[in-house]
């Protein structure tokens, strides 16, 4: 899917001029921009623009729009959910490293605390879209990949039913889920826009619109969301170095989410886990949906202290 009515690229692109302060803006990315009228609209306002595109199909239009430009547009063959695959030697477009594509935009890495270093706009494609968010979050906790230059800031086109799950609040066991959690930790969520699907064009012969099927949650629209890595996201003992075992623990913790805390607890560590819990000020009977993404970090943070869940 991509935007192909320009009232609609000038809606998006007044979201995300939205809290934009004074100065110099950074650069912004746009993957799979298709024929470019979002691209255009963009460009118009004054924007600075990478365009990732990795169909063929589009790239001639695109790179002519480039070779009118002075400088304004940077047009790249490649694919942004195919950054940093797991294979050896060297890679083909539309297969690509960061750091090739950070070099190729002149993007230098900058400490996590600092200024958001590159934002990013795109539409996520609906096959195996939970997968894609999930690999850009286990990224960002890691700090690798495009978060290896700082806090990227996303702003996303996503499916409104990944958007329930990204937004649940504790004790909604069906869709309070580990990605909820490591996602609200890890983020600041804010929605810039909703629109319906049918507003969206798309590139199948058919011309149709494949809009996923859903039970429990609406799923009518597409959300356009922006998700900026907390500066503070690695305080106390949160740390790259550990992320993965936290990760685990939170997944953990969700395999059976009604279940009590104290029952997965005591399937960890020896001593008592009531203690535990008393000191963190934690309900005993608690169930895993009922703790907010706050109380997971904390929870972990006395794992780490803990002699006992260090030997398990």
């Amino acid at each position: 899917r991509f935007i192909g009515c320009p009232q609609l690229a000038r809606t998006v692109r007044r979201c995300l001029q939205r809290g934009a302060g004074p100065g110099p803006q950074p650069l912004l990315l746009e993957f799979a921009p298709g024929p470019g009228i979002m691209t255009r609209s963009l460009l118009d306002a004054g924007f600075r623009v990478v365009a990732l595109e990795s169909d063929s199909d589009f790239l001639t239009d695109l790179q002519s729009l480039e070779n009118s430009l002075d400088g304004q547009l940077k047009v790249i063959h490649g694919d942004f959910f195919r950054l940093d695959p797991w294979v050896k030697g060297d890679l083909k477009p539309p297969a690509l490293s960061s750091d090739k594509l950070f070099e190729t935009m002149g993007v230098a890495a900058v400490p996590w605390k600092a200024d958001v270093p590159l934002k990013v706009f795109g539409i996520v494609p609906q096959q195996q879209e939970r997968n894609r968010l999930w690999k850009l979050l286990f990224a960002m906790y890691e700090c690798s990949s495009i978060y290896a230059y700082g806090r990227v800031e996303l702003n996303l086109f996503i499916s409104e039913k990944e958007y329930m799950v990204l937004t649940a609040k504790p004790g909604k066991s069906r869709i309070y889920q580990a990605f909820t959690v490591l996602a609200q930790l890890g983020y600041e969520i804010e929605l810039l826009h909703k629109e319906p699907w049918s507003s969206f064009a798309t590139d199948l012969k058919n011309g149709g619109l494949r809009i996923p099927k859903t039970v429990g949650v609406p799923n009518d629209h597409l959300c356009l969301v922006r998700l900026t890595p907390q500066q503070n996201l690695f305080t106390g003992g949160l740390k790259p170095s550990n992320v993965a075992i936290f990760i685990f623990l939170v997944r953990q913790f969700f395999a059976k989410p009604t279940s009590r805390l104290t029952d997965r607890l005591n399937s960890w560590i020896l001593d008592d886990s009531d203690t535990l819990l008393k000191a963190l000020e934690i309900p005993k009977k608690a169930a895993m949906c009922d703790l907010y993404p706050e109380d997971y970090k904390r929870l972990f943070e006395a794992l780490q202290n803990s002699e006992m869940f260090a030997e398990t």
